[in-house]
């Protein structure tokens, strides 16, 4: 299982919000760059980074940020956040990004994934987010009308490969993992998910440890390591099921 510790980006800067409210925003680093440094130098395979701003927007808006990023680490980075057209995902792409992750456009312009999935495979991901079992869009402001669990059953027959399941309602809690609802949705899809809100201690990296043959693939951890809550180096072992 991969642990993926997360950059949020707002105003270039690295901040962590709470339950996805920009009205709680924490910053945690000026420099972005040095933060991606930071986790590959404690054993970081893969980054998750979010565009916070460009959720806002529809659009990319810390590209820059993105590509100093991309420059700083040798290890693969994917990317999220108001990624809608095909333009902007090879945009993306070209910045030296992995993987695209499509959230809202997921619920907007299915067709668009479908052939975002044609053209680039497996380096597009679907990020689904919801607050108790309803998908949010538009930067978690609006509600996408939609069951978590439909969407990923739609997704994964769109050709999506993998999926990023987000519990709004813990995201930036420390209050714990939603191992049930992600493991539910796994099963419903048939595809590999990355688990996402509330991780707060190694407890969690255990308990999703457990349940990784169910197609947990990964997970993303945030405020935690930022905190100090959690040790990403720890997380990483356990994950790699070194100290279980």
């Amino acid at each position: 299982m991969i642990i993926f510790p997360a950059i949020d980006l707002r105003g270039g800067k690295c901040v962590r919000l709470t339950e996805g409210r920009f009205d709680q925003e924490t910053i945690f680093s000026e420099y972005p760059a040095d933060m991606a440094r930071r986790w590959q130098n404690e054993g970081a395979e893969y980054l998750h980074v979010v565009d916070l701003d460009g959720a806002l927007a529809g659009g990319s808006r810390n590209l820059s940020v993105v590509r100093d990023i991309v420059a700083a680490v040798a290890i693969p980075v994917q990317l999220g956040g108001g990624i809608r057209t095909l333009e902007n995902i090879e945009q993306v792409l070209s910045a030296g990004v992995a993987r695209v992750i499509l959230g809202s456009v997921a619920v907007r312009n299915p067709q668009l994934v479908t052939e975002a999935c044609r053209l680039y495979g497996d380096r597009i991901v679907v990020g689904i987010d919801a607050r108790d079992g309803q998908v949010a869009v538009d930067g978690w402001g609006i509600s996408g009308g939609v069951n978590a669990g439909e969407l990923a059953v739609r997704m994964a027959a769109a050709g999506v490969k993998r999926i990023i399941y987000t519990d709004i309602s813990r995201d930036g809690t420390l209050s714990g993992v939603n191992v049930a609802a992600t493991v539910e949705l796994a099963e419903k899809a048939g595809i590999p998910v990355i688990a996402s809100g509330g991780v707060s201690s190694i407890k969690d990296i255990v308990d999703l440890v457990a349940v990784s043959d169910k197609g947990i693939e990964g997970v993303i951890v945030g405020k935690a390591i930022y905190t100090g809550a959690l040790s990403l180096s720890e997380a990483i072992r356990t994950a790699r099921k070194d100290v279980v």
